[in-house]
């Protein structure tokens, strides 16, 4: 009787062990299926855009701290809010899709964040204003042309998603411009003076 388990312990280490491996290597096939991988221009634009909804959402909680007009600092909430919701909607899409993205702000925005901080008063308001201007301009011509041409059918429908956030944001700006002394501004997608 011994013998027989014994011969039945060895049978199915020999049978179950190799099922196992099978088993996991089967359940990581299935994942990286789950996680298919996405071109790299639309890699650079998920990256992109959460770099920019970062810095947007750490540059709006100091327009809300610092603004001196009210305008700057609901604009700096609206900010926070905005690209807080659209930063974790794009964390989502890209785990499932298997791209890391930056954790901080680059080097580019905090060099920017510093020089805000520094500024105070009808300064940092004209400044930051003008900033976001500037930012939000180059968005939306990126999110309009990953809404149109994206390879990835989500990244392609975030982008569409969110567009009209950052249109919207873009044209509060530059109402903004006017109202804290910034310059003359024309309306969003129109050559503006320098």
């Amino acid at each position: 009787m011994k013998r027989i388990v014994t011969y039945a312990a060895c049978l199915a280490l020999v049978v179950g062990v190799p099922l196992l491996g099978y088993a996991q290597s089967s359940t990581r096939d299935d994942r990286k299926a789950t996680t298919s991988k996405l071109s790299m221009s639309d890699q650079r634009f998920v990256k992109n855009a959460a770099q920019g909804n970062k810095a947007e959402v750490e540059l709006g909680r100091l327009a809300s701290e610092r603004g001196s007009s009210d305008t700057v600092k609901q604009l700096g909430q609206k900010m926070v809010a905005d690209h807080g919701k659209a930063s974790d909607e794009l964390a989502q899409l890209a785990q499932h899709r298997g791209v890391m993205l930056p954790t901080g702000l680059d080097a580019k925005h905090k060099r920017l964040y510093d020089r805000l901080a520094k500024l105070s008063g009808d300064q940092f308001d004209r400044e930051w204003v003008k900033d976001m201007a500037r930012d939000h301009d180059k968005d939306v011509k990126a999110f309009q042309k990953e809404a149109q041409k994206a390879k990835d059918p989500d990244v392609k429908g975030w982008a569409a998603k969110t567009l009209p956030v950052i249109q919207q944001h873009q044209q509060q700006v530059h109402d903004a411009m006017a109202s804290v002394g910034g310059a003359a501004s024309a309306s969003p997608g129109s050559k503006r003076a320098k």
